[in-house]
C-alpha cells in the first residue's frame, strides 16, 4: 500500500534528516512537511495525509493536542527524545512510538507496520465485526501489561488508571467507554483498537459491545442456546454468546 505522508518536527534538522530517510521508500510519499502546530494544522486540513510523523513537544502546543483539534484520524508515527508519554498514545491512531535519535533500523520497523494499521482502520470503518462479536484478526501492535497506567482524558477530567483497575469497556459508536472505580470516561478508539492493545490473560472480548476484566467476574449462568450471562463485581450483567461462551468456559477451566 501507499501513504501520503507529512512530517511535523520543529528542528529543521530533525525534520529534513527525517524527511530524507523517508524518500528512500518507495511506498511513502511525503507531501508535505511542518515546524509549528499552527502551519501543521492548516497543512493536514489541506492535504488530508494517511500518515503523519509527528513530534509532541513543540512550541505553543504539544503533538497530542495538535491531534485533538483535527477534523480526522490520520495514522500517527510519533517522533520524540520523552519515552514517557508512549501510554498516552495509546488514545490515538498511534502505528509507532520512535524516541529520538531516530535510526534506520527503528524507521524500517515502524513502517513495516504501516499495513497492518492500515487493515484494521478499513476493517474498523466498515465494522466488519461478525454478529457473534468476533473481531478482525489483525496483527496487533506490543500488548499492554496489567501494572501499566493510562492518561484518559474525558471531557475536563484527567485520570490516571492502572490497566488491572479496569472493570470493562463499552461500545459506544464511535468511542469507546472504560469502567473503573465510581468512574467511566470515553476515549476515540473502537473496540478493535483497545482489544488489539490488552493482555489476553487478563482481559475477555464477550461481544462486538464488551470487554471484561476477567478478575471482576463474580458469577457464570447459562443462557440461551448455550450462552452466558457473567456478572461482574459491580453487579454488571453482561451477556456472552454461544461462541464466545464456549471460548470463556476453555479459558476459566483447567
Amino acid at each position: 500500500m501507499n501513504y501520503r505522508a507529512i512530517v511535523v518536527e520543529d528542528s529543521k534538522l530533525a525534520r529534513e534528516g527525517l524527511v530524507e530517510m523517508l524518500a528512500q521508500y518507495e511506498q511513502l510519499e511525503v507531501v508535505g512537511d511542518a515546524e509549528h502546530p499552527d502551519s501543521a494544522a492548516k497543512l493536514i486540513d489541506e492535504l488530508k495525509p494517511d500518515l503523519l510523523f509527528l513530534d509532541i513537544h513543540m512550541p505553543g502546543e504539544t503533538g497530542f493536542q495538535l491531534l485533538s483539534r483535527l477534523n480526522y484520524e490520520p495514522l500517527v508515527i510519533f517522533t520524540t527524545a520523552y519515552s514517557e508519554y508512549a501510554i498516552r498514545s495509546f488514545e490515538f491512531q498511534t502505528v509507532d512510538y520512535l524516541l529520538k535519535p531516530i535510526t534506520h533500523k527503528r524507521l524500517k520497523q515502524a513502517l513495516a507496520k504501516l499495513d497492518k494499521y492500515a487493515v484494521l482502520q478499513h476493517h474498523n470503518t466498515n465494522d466488519s465485526e461478525t454478529e457473534q462479536g468476533e473481531s478482525v484478526e489483525v496483527p496487533s501492535p506490543e500488548k499492554l501489561q496489567a501494572d501499566n497506567k493510562l492518561l484518559v482524558k474525558d471531557k475536563d477530567e484527567c485520570y490516571l488508571v492502572k490497566l488491572a483497575d479496569i472493570r470493562y469497556f463499552e461500545s459506544c459508536k464511535n468511542y469507546v467507554r472504560l469502567f473503573f472505580d465510581d468512574k467511566s470516561a470515553f476515549i476515540k478508539k473502537s473496540m478493535n483498537q483497545v482489544e488489539a492493545r490488552l493482555p489476553l490473560q487478563l482481559f475477555f472480548r464477550c461481544s462486538r459491545q464488551y470487554i471484561i476484566n476477567l478478575n471482576e467476574i463474580s458469577a457464570i449462568e447459562e443462557w440461551l442456546n448455550d450462552g452466558f450471562i457473567v456478572t461482574l463485581m459491580d453487579g454488571k450483567k453482561i451477556e456472552v454468546s454461544r461462541r464466545n461462551a464456549a471460548k470463556l468456559k476453555s479459558m476459566l477451566s483447567f
